[in-house]
């Protein structure tokens, strides 16, 4: 997975939200009151959301790369310590290892020190690259034992046991959770379940007794009614399975993009 700038979220969310805005305007201009009203709002909430769904799954993607491969960088480095081989040589040498993504951040770093810049600012550099959560909490680390005049090379031992306790803690954290954004699809498809069953058997019937005079929405705007409930119930649905997931609101967009066409499809094709 490629990494994925700062800048480029803020161009496609400015890029998806300008589009969705125009979207809503046209249909605001031209279809109030139908239903393909509705059906373009929802097409312009995934126009808003999607691409910035992708990009915090790429990088997602790429971070989780990072961090799974620290305990392997860390390692070869204390091999190579213990051989007798310098810390710049110990990188270099790391740099020519398949670490995923962290090969081409540590080629950099590599090149930085052969260009002379120091260890501290070199890694210091590296952070701010790669900046996740793992990084952030071991290179503070390392910076302050190479401040103190100690051996850096110690660090990294403890350090690697450490980084990769956290990964299984949080390997064992996405177990548990799993079964909750299980719990949020399956509770929006018994939802989608009830309206449709709602829909055949009571307000399409009751509709009919026109004769009664009775007070009830025709079938056109319960349809709507449903379609507006739905569309509310995927979108928070989503963000919450990514809360709980991932930890971010953000991670939970890709959530409620499969849940909004989900239930759009149904509602669609099937009432």
């Amino acid at each position: 997975m490629p990494k994925v700038e700062v800048w480029e979220r803020k161009v496609a969310w400015v890029v998806s939200v300008s589009l969705a805005v125009i979207v809503m305007v046209t249909a605001s201009l031209t279809l109030w009151g139908t239903r393909l009203f509705d059906e373009y709002i929802l097409l312009a909430v995934v126009i808003a959301v999607f691409p910035s769904a992708v990009l915090d799954y790429v990088d997602h993607r790429w971070k989780k790369s990072i961090d799974e491969h620290l305990p392997d960088l860390f390692r070869s480095i204390v091999q190579a310590q213990e051989s007798g081989i310098a810390l710049p040589q110990a990188i270099e040498d790391a740099s020519k290892r398949r670490y995923g993504a962290l090969t081409v951040e540590l080629k950099k770093m590599s090149a930085q020190m052969s260009w002379g810049m120091p260890f501290e600012e070199a890694l210091q550099s590296f952070s701010k690259r790669v900046d996740t959560r793992l990084t952030r909490q071991a290179v503070p680390l390392i910076i302050e034992a190479s401040r103190s005049g100690g051996r850096v090379e110690k660090v990294f031992e403890p350090l690697g046991r450490f980084v990769e306790s956290t990964l299984m803690a949080e390997k064992e954290r996405r177990a548990q959770t799993r079964p909750y954004i299980a719990i949020v699809y399956v509770a929006f498809f018994v939802f989608l379940f009830t309206i449709i069953m709602l829909f055949e058997t009571f307000f399409i019937q009751m509709g009919e007794l026109s004769v009664l005079n009775l007070a009830l929405l025709s079938p056109e705007e319960t349809w709507r009614l449903f379609f507006h409930m739905s569309f509310l119930q995927a979108l928070f649905g989503g963000l919450v399975a990514g809360k709980m997931g991932e930890g971010t609101m953000s991670g939970g967009l890709k959530h409620s993009v499969v849940l909004l066409v989900a239930g759009y499809l149904t509602l669609k094709f099937l009432v």
